[in-house]
This record gives structure tokens, C-alpha cells and sequence, in this order.
């Protein structure tokens, strides 16, 4: 009897020491079946966003009477194209799919996208490369043809690379790189906040501009018209005193020499169809004007337009300008001696 209490006390710190190891083992195998799962989440990059898939489910998953009201009251506190999936701009987009003939929805994209491509660049600029991302495919999905559109793409891969060969360079450690993170974030929130904010502001003192500074503006516009048709009547008479002396130039030659028509070195203008008045700037009250060179060559026809020149509003300056050298490219003069450069300034008047 003693024997077997004492075989049993032996053998009790050998069990207790058995157990411990195997725990000790299922723990270091649970440990390692965790880590392996966690790897490929914390390796896993979410993808860009396209135009495809920039409006959140949710939003999409709304109809055409929720997406109005929603849009409405985020427009209203200054959320535009910020915070994702709850913002004016995707909820205009999910209701001009499902209503395509809302006019509501159009001009309100319209409106928006000025703000959006300046909240684009900023994300580039504070190195924000996946918000600039998400409001790039907001644009394209509103405008696939947007002219800043292309420059935006490109600006964001060639900083995102020069970013990340930065990063490569610098090796930052976790913790300095997810405050750098964390920084990014606040960052982005505040200066959304900030232009979102102005945006909505500027938009509403367009809107409720007194009427008192109307007659002001139509009388300026007057002005501005009187001005041209003095200019272009002064041209005509030019021309025609010209042609004149051209002609009795002409009659004064021997009989015997055939008369040759003098080339002209004045532009004289054939048709100068006005530029179209951007649909925003025109609701907003936007006014200015655009100074363009151009080239006239010897047909009369115009090429190498630019501009060299605008007084314009800053979210309409590229409008004024896009519409100013488009209606240049429309004109044509009479035919000249040698091809010409000169400059015309294009007014935006209401």
C-alpha cells in the first residue's frame, strides 16, 4: 500500500508536466493557424475604384425619390464628393442612372464637377493618392470625356510611383507609418471640409446675388457690345478706304500690263461666330473675359489658338477658356498676303 502511494505521487508531476507541453503546443499551433490567416489580410490592397464601382452599394441600392432627398441634404451641408458612399456627387450619379431625364440630377453634376477636380489636385498634393483615385472615378463616371480628366490620371501615377520610391528609399517603420497614415487622413478631412464648406458658399452667394447689381452688368455688357461694333465698323471703313486706293492703284497702270490685285496685309474678318457661355457659370453669374493669340494663314483660315490671357473665375476658368478657343478655331478672314498672328480678348458677359 505505501509502494503504490508513492508510485503515484511519481507519477503525478511526470502527468502535470505532460499536460503543460501539450497546451503549450495547441496554443503555439493556434498562434501560428492566426498569423497565417492575418498575413494575407494585412498584405491585401483593396482596389482602386472605377467608374463602375465609385458609387457606393448602398446609394445604388436606393430609388430614384431617396436618392433626390439624399442629395439634396448633403448638397445642403456641404458634403459634395466627401466623406465615400455618403456624399452629393454619388448620390446625383446613382439618380441620373435610374432617372437619365432628370435635369436636376445634370446640373447638379455639372455644378459639382469644378469642385471635385480642384478636391482631385489637392489629394495629389498632400500625396492622397486613394481619395484622389475615388474622386477621379467620380468624374469620369460623371463626365468620361472631362478635359482635366486625362492630366488627373497622369498626375496621380507619376507622384503615386515617385511616392512609393520615396517610401522604398526612406524604409519607415509600422509605427511611423501608420501615423503617417493617421495624419493623411485628418489632413484630407479638414481641407475637405474647408473647400466644401467655401464651395457651398460661393455657390450661394451667386445664387442670391441682388438684383440691383443687374442693371450694372447688362449695362456693362451694352458697353462691352458697343465697343465691338465700334471696332468692327472702324475695320470696314479701313477696308473699304483699302480697297479704293487698290482700285485706282489699279486704273493709274498701263493698258499693257494686266491688273494685279494688291495683296492685303489687314485681317478682315468673314464670319466671328461669339463663344457659348458655359451652362454654370452662366446660373452662377460668372462673368470675364479670355485674351487669345491665334494665326491666320494666307486662305483666311485660323490655327495655332491659345491663351494667353484670362481674368475669368478660377472654377470657370477653364470653361471661359475652353470656349474662347473653340470659337476662335470657328472664324475665318479674308485672304492675306502672309499668314498673321494676332490676339483678340473673348468677353463672357451676362
Amino acid at each position: 500500500m505505501s509502494a503504490m502511494k508513492n508510485l503515484r505521487r511519481g507519477l503525478a508531476p511526470l502527468a502535470l508536466a505532460v499536460a503543460i507541453t501539450c497546451a503549450l503546443g495547441a496554443c503555439k499551433k493556434d498562434a501560428a493557424t492566426d498569423a497565417d490567416a492575418a498575413a494575407p489580410a494585412a498584405g491585401q490592397v483593396a482596389p482602386a475604384p472605377t467608374a463602375a464601382s465609385v458609387v457606393s452599394a448602398s446609394v445604388n441600392a436606393m430609388d430614384p425619390d431617396q436618392l433626390r432627398s439624399e442629395a439634396s441634404k448633403a448638397y445642403g451641408e456641404n458634403r459634395l464628393y466627401a466623406p465615400a458612399g455618403n456624399n452629393a456627387m454619388e448620390y446625383y450619379l446613382a439618380l441620373r442612372d435610374k432617372a437619365p431625364a432628370d435635369a436636376g440630377a445634370s446640373s447638379a453634376l455639372t455644378d459639382l464637377l469644378p469642385m471635385t477636380v480642384i478636391a482631385t489636385e489637392q489629394g495629389i498634393a498632400r500625396e492622397d493618392y486613394a481619395e484622389a483615385k475615388r474622386l477621379s472615378a467620380l468624374i469620369e463616371k460623371a463626365d468620361a470625356q472631362h478635359p482635366a480628366l486625362a492630366r488627373l490620371k497622369t498626375a496621380i501615377t507619376s507622384s503615386e510611383t515617385a511616392a512609393l520610391q520615396r517610401a522604398e528609399n526612406q524604409k519607415l517603420t509600422a509605427e511611423e507609418e501608420a501615423k503617417r497614415q493617421a495624419d493623411l487622413l485628418k489632413q484630407r478631412e479638414e481641407d475637405q471640409r474647408k473647400q466644401q464648406e467655401q464651395a457651398r458658399q460661393q455657390a450661394a452667394s451667386a445664387a442670391t446675388q441682388p438684383a440691383a447689381t443687374q442693371p450694372a452688368a447688362q449695362s456693362a455688357a451694352a458697353a462691352a457690345e458697343a465697343e465691338r461694333q465700334r471696332v468692327a465698323e472702324a475695320e470696314r471703313q479701313r477696308a473699304a478706304a483699302a480697297e479704293q486706293q487698290r482700285q485706282a492703284a489699279a486704273a493709274a497702270q498701263p493698258a499693257a500690263q494686266p491688273a494685279r490685285p494688291a495683296a492685303s496685309s489687314e485681317l478682315r474678318a468673314i464670319a466671328q461666330p461669339g463663344p457659348r457661355y458655359p451652362q454654370a457659370a452662366q446660373r452662377a453669374g460668372a462673368t470675364g473675359t479670355v485674351q487669345v493669340e491665334f494665326t491666320v494663314a494666307s486662305d483666311g483660315s485660323v490655327g495655332n489658338v491659345r491663351v494667353v490671357g484670362s481674368d475669368a473665375p478660377r472654377q470657370y476658368q477653364r470653361e471661359f477658356e475652353r470656349e474662347a478657343t473653340a470659337a476662335v478655331k470657328r472664324w475665318r478672314f479674308q485672304p492675306v498676303a502672309e499668314a498673321t498672328t494676332t490676339r483678340r480678348t473673348i468677353s463672357f458677359q451676362q
